[in-house]
C-alpha cells in the first residue's frame, strides 16, 4: 500500500473535520492506495460515542463520507462533493476496538456522477458498516478554483 499526500496540508484554513491533521476536533484520517481500493486505518476514541461505548453513527457515516472523497481525489484527480450516502449499520462498532479498517472504491461513472462503496471492518475483520454513496466530481478547473485541489499524489 502507498501513502496518499493530502494535498491541502500547509494550506492557510484548511480545518477538514475529516482529513485535516491538525484539527484536534476532528477525526485525522490517512489514506492508503491498495489497487483500486482506497484503505484508510482509523482508531475510534471514546467521545466518539453515541450508546456507551459504541461508536456513533454519524461519525461511521461521516468516516464512508470523507473516504469517499479521496477516493474520487486519487482515482479521478478531482474534487467535488457528496450528492447522496445510504449507509447501513450492520453490527455495531466499540470505540474500544483499537483500528477500524475502512475501504473504498469506484463501482460506476456516469459522467460527473460518481459510484462509490465503502465498508468499515472491525480489527476481527467482520464487516460492520457499508455505505452506497453517489459523489459530484468536479471539472479540473472548477477543482482548482473552488477546492484549491491540484492533484493527489502517492508518497
Amino acid at each position: 500500500m502507498k501513502k496518499l499526500i493530502n494535498p491541502w496540508v500547509g494550506l492557510e484554513g484548511y480545518q477538514c473535520f475529516g482529513c485535516a491533521p491538525n484539527n484536534k476536533m476532528g477525526l485525522q484520517m490517512e489514506f492508503y492506495e491498495d489497487g483500486e481500493d482506497i484503505v484508510a486505518h482509523w482508531t475510534p476514541k471514546e467521545y466518539h460515542q453515541g450508546w456507551l461505548n459504541t461508536l456513533h453513527g454519524g461519525i461511521q457515516s461521516a468516516i464512508m463520507d470523507e473516504l469517499a472523497g479521496w477516493v474520487v481525489f486519487r482515482k479521478l484527480q478531482t474534487s467535488g462533493v457528496t450528492s447522496r450516502l445510504n449507509a447501513k449499520f450492520l453490527k455495531s462498532i466499540s470505540v474500544k476496538e483499537p483500528f477500524l479498517e475502512i475501504r473504498g472504491h469506484i463501482t460506476e461513472q456516469k459522467r460527473n456522477a460518481v459510484f462509490i462503496t465503502v465498508e468499515i471492518y472491525n480489527s476481527a475483520k467482520e464487516l460492520c458498516s457499508n455505505a452506497e454513496i453517489v459523489y459530484f466530481a468536479s471539472p479540473k478547473d472548477v477543482a482548482r478554483e473552488k477546492f484549491f485541489f491540484c492533484e493527489c499524489k502517492v508518497e
